[in-house]
């Protein structure tokens, strides 16, 4: 069948683990089986099965209390010893889920992702393994009525897909909160894909509304540029309480992960009655 995992990524809040959730219960109502690992030492309740947990190898807690570091340097520091200890711990948990299909949901500080390569090695090691990875990264939609934040959380996305190197989704999640026909439904529809000009008019409107500051209408039109020529960051809409929606998001990373092409095709029912009639007479 061969192996996958999601690297599911994003803000603290953003939504990861209610993603992991949704699609998992989704899959189960689709009779497929999709294990969640947490890979968060940090974390202290789960709304999903966990199949295996990093908790039971180093938590944050015990770090920070032990080693007398704060949280960003503990959780480094947690990361760090998960992958010194890949083999012994990681590698023996995956044995039991070869060729099976993964939702890893990741801490949320941002220094695993810009500052330290922890999750590029992370990433690099499952693909030594012969996973085949994409990563999904969660913003939440509310970041859509500040648009300082939506540029942040674009250019933090932009960030992990260079970074990665992997097939990457980008998802709105509590797309649930939004009211259809709202002016906030409005923004998200021209936020989904951003488009340059668009989005420096939001910009330019928040942050130098009068125009007065040159220096900061060149640093504004400087980052939409940068989002712009690489014209990689789009995102799709995730609503828990559509399961069109939900199917969505899960079709679209299969796809990206290439899941299914190797399963092999079934004929058709009718056929197979046909079949099985004539063999009757």
């Amino acid at each position: 069948m061969g192996k996958f995992a999601q690297i599911v990524i994003g803000p603290a809040g953003s939504g990861k683990s209610t993603y992991c959730k949704a699609i998992q219960e989704h899959a189960n109502t689709l009779k497929r089986v999709i294990h969640v690992v947490n890979l968060d030492p940090a974390a202290e309740e789960f709304y999903y099965q966990c199949s295996f947990n990093i908790k039971d190898l180093i938590t944050l807690q015990d770090v920070m209390e032990e080693l007398q570091l704060g949280p960003n340097g503990g959780l480094v520091y947690c990361m760090e010893y998960l992958m010194q200890n890949f083999e012994e711990w990681f590698a023996e948990e995956l044995n039991d889920y070869e060729d099976d299909y993964l939702l890893i949901d990741c801490p949320g500080q941002i220094e695993l992702y810009s500052h330290v390569p922890i999750m590029q090695l992370f990433v690099k090691e499952l693909e030594r393994r012969g996973y085949r990875v994409c990563c999904v990264y969660c913003m939440d939609v509310q970041f859509i009525e500040d648009v300082t934040k939506y540029i942040s959380g674009v250019t933090q996305a932009l960030s992990s897909m260079v970074q990665f190197e992997t097939p990457h989704v980008n998802v709105f999640t509590k797309c649930d909160l939004i009211k259809p026909k709202s002016e906030q439904a409005k923004t998200l529809e021209k936020l989904k894909v951003p488009e340059k000009i668009e989005l420096l008019n939001y910009l330019e409107k928040e942050t130098n509304p009068h125009k007065r500051n040159k220096s900061f209408s060149k640093l504004n039109e400087a980052i939409i540029s940068l989002i712009e020529n690489f014209n990689m960051v789009g995102f799709l809409e995730l609503d828990i309480s559509d399961e069109e929606s939900v199917n969505y998001v899960l079709s679209y990373t299969d796809m990206c992960l290439q899941y299914g092409e190797d399963l092999e095709a079934k004929e058709p029912v009718d056929e197979v009655e046909e079949d099985e009639d004539d063999n009757d007479e």
